[in-house]
């Protein structure tokens, strides 16, 4: 049986002439922080009695937010952006709860797969489009709504609008396309799919376009700005998302360049509270001037104070934009799908967990995804006990007050609650859930940039110092350089032993092995973020074939690994096949020929 799948979300259906809306609880300047980002559609407005002030464009926009957080819009941003890849497997009784969830975890998917349905995120689109077409005839009636506002409302849903896109093309790779506000039940979305580098490039344009307009800090008013800032669009949020997409365009010097612009506004905003505070910046010599949060304490030997601030409390100063969910709000919004798939600190494992590969690498002295034992991601992101393992990551709050050695038998933490909001042990993991999802933070984006680095070395990098001999040009031996700076960085945050046990540059002396190490990064720092998938489909796109990404996910040991291994070497299979739903209501689809189901079975590649 499946459960929690709506696949009564055909694009053809996107279209109302009436518009859901959440309405708001409490308001005290504009809209009250909680309220905005904790919203729950309760009302249809008829279209012609709406848009007539300011407050019915926050509305829609808080209703946008609101969509973002459903259930099947972050299901899908896990298991579209994840669970193919070599970090998750089946975990309790996965088989018998959710058939199209298993049939993903083995590779036997098809397009009557629940997961394959994409219509939420079309509907969140054409909301934010239905904004842009109706926000600037409310700024013409209301001199409330200045024309600031209103450029930064424009900038706010045309990035909602793109980051929903460029999941789509990351998933599914071609997609339909569109701008234009459907408001008519006569008007269908009946298009063909547009190739993925003509959508990239739209959205590319498309946030150069408003980056400019958006707001950087949202007004310091309430105690909970933190969630405020980064629950919302910003500047920063809209410059990460080009860093991003200029990294899949293959355009490395602009996804630097975003990069940059994140990281020193990160460091701004550090300078910022540090005089607020009256206290001085962070010396930590473990990441240079990198505003990252720090993970252990002044001694060195307690762990996990950013694994507390980033994941369990939420909305940290490292944090770039994450759908947020109010703790203690028990009839407000929940991360039901946290709660479904990783489970909750009473019941472990959920309906995936760990594969064998991540969860005792470090146990079996394997050693092949964590370098060392002293690497507390190793024990933050997971719990491995006797042959059961568990995610801990957005689960359980950190592990402080630990107890002996890493590298001892008898090394444990303590285990506090988990992120939820419940009244005991026995409360429902969906309705208590308050975990927030991140999409960007700011290691993230480092990690990005050191890709972006390596793929700026030229090709006869590859024969550098090492085994083959060489030596590096000049500006390749300075690539290489800020590309380990950035990875060692994020790295040595989460080293118990700091300096022992550190990345050593000796051991990285070309490009092949820089570009290993950034993906071996970005795997354990990101693990489970909804992220590795669509790293390994990033890599086969650059380099034309699926070899490295075979090798990853045949790594968990899969009991279907010829399925991997044939499967997989074709570049169509990393992608989604559109829904069986999508193809009859879209006559203008055409199916993935990688997958069997559906209503065609061939077409040429779009690229």
């Amino acid at each position: 049986m499946d459960i929690k799948h709506n696949n009564d979300n055909r694009q053809t259906r996107w279209a109302r002439k009436t518009l859901p809306l959440a309405l708001l609880a409490l308001s005290s300047f504009m809209i009250s922080c909680a309220d905005f980002l904790e919203l729950d559609p309760k009302n249809e407005i008829i279209q012609e009695q709406f848009w007539n002030e300011k407050s019915d464009v926050e509305n829609v926009v808080a209703g946008c937010y609101s969509q973002l957080q459903d259930y099947a819009v972050i299901s899908r941003m896990m298991i579209w952006g994840e669970f193919r890849s070599e970090n998750v497997i089946a975990g309790t009784d996965t088989e018998k709860r959710d058939v199209s969830l298993m049939r993903v975890l083995k590779e036997n998917i098809d397009a009557s797969n629940a997961y394959t349905s994409y219509g939420d995120f079309y509907s969140i689109i054409n909301n934010c489009n239905i904004v842009i077409r109706y926000a600037p005839q409310v700024a013409a009636t209301d001199p409330g709504y200045a024309e600031s506002e209103l450029k930064a409302t424009i900038a706010e849903v045309s990035a909602l609008r793109d980051l929903c896109y460029f999941y789509l093309i990351r998933a599914f790779r071609a997609v339909p396309y569109s701008t234009e506000a459907f408001i008519d039940d006569n008007q269908t979305m009946n298009l063909p799919a547009t190739p993925f580098s003509t959508v990239l490039d739209s959205l590319i344009t498309d946030l150069e376009n408003v980056r400019g307009d958006a707001v950087w800090r949202y007004p310091s008013t309430t105690t909970i700005n933190s969630k405020y800032q980064t629950g919302r669009v910003t500047r920063d949020f809209i410059d990460a998302m080009l860093c991003e997409m200029y990294l899949w365009k293959k355009d490395y010097a602009n996804c630097v360049k975003y990069a940059d612009e994140v990281i020193a506004s990160k460091k701004r905003l550090a300078e910022m509270k540090a005089r607020e505070n009256g206290t001085g910046l962070s010396e930590s010599t473990r990441f240079g001037d990198y505003p990252l949060v720090e993970d252990c304490n002044n001694m060195g030997n307690q762990f996990g104070y950013a694994f507390e601030e980033i994941f369990c409390n939420g909305n940290s100063d490292e944090s770039i934009f994450e759908l947020s969910f109010l703790k203690g709000e028990v009839n407000m919004k929940s991360n039901g799908p946290v709660g479904f798939f990783y489970g909750d600190a009473h019941a472990l494992p959920g309906y995936v967990a760990p594969s064998d590969y991540v969860a005792f690498d470090i146990k079996n002295g394997e050693n092949k995804v964590y370098t060392t034992r002293y690497d507390m991601r190793a024990h933050e992101n997971f719990l491995s006990q006797g042959s059961m393992a568990a995610i801990y990551k957005y689960v359980c709050p950190s592990l402080f007050n630990w107890l002996g050695d890493p590298a001892s038998n008898n090394f444990q933490g303590h285990m506090g609650i988990s992120v939820y909001s419940g009244k005991g042990n026995n409360d429902n993991w969906t309705t208590y859930c308050k975990a927030n999802w991140i999409i960007y933070r700011l290691s993230d984006i480092m990690l990005m940039k050191a890709e972006a680095l390596v793929q700026m070395m030229s090709d006869n990098a590859d024969t550098g110092e090492g085994e083959t001999g060489g030596t590096l040009s000049e500006a390749d031996a300075d690539l290489a350089a800020r590309a380990f700076e950035l990875i060692s960085a994020v790295n040595n945050r989460s080293l118990y032993n700091y300096p022992n046990n550190a990345l050593n540059a000796e051991q990285y002396t070309t490009k092949a092995l820089l570009n290993n190490l950034v993906y071996e990064e970005r795997e354990r720092e990101l693990m489970f973020e909804g992220k590795r998938w669509f790293d390994l489909v990033r890599r086969s796109e650059r380099e034309g074939n699926t070899s490295y990404l075979r090798q990853q996910v045949s790594a968990k040991g899969s009991q279907n690994a010829s399925v991997v291994q044939s499967f997989l070497a074709q570049m169509d299979a990393i992608y989604w096949p559109y829904h069986i739903d999508e193809m009859k209501a879209n006559t203008n689809l055409v199916q993935n020929p990688a997958f069997g189901s559906g209503e065609n079975g061939s077409y040429e590649t779009a690229k």
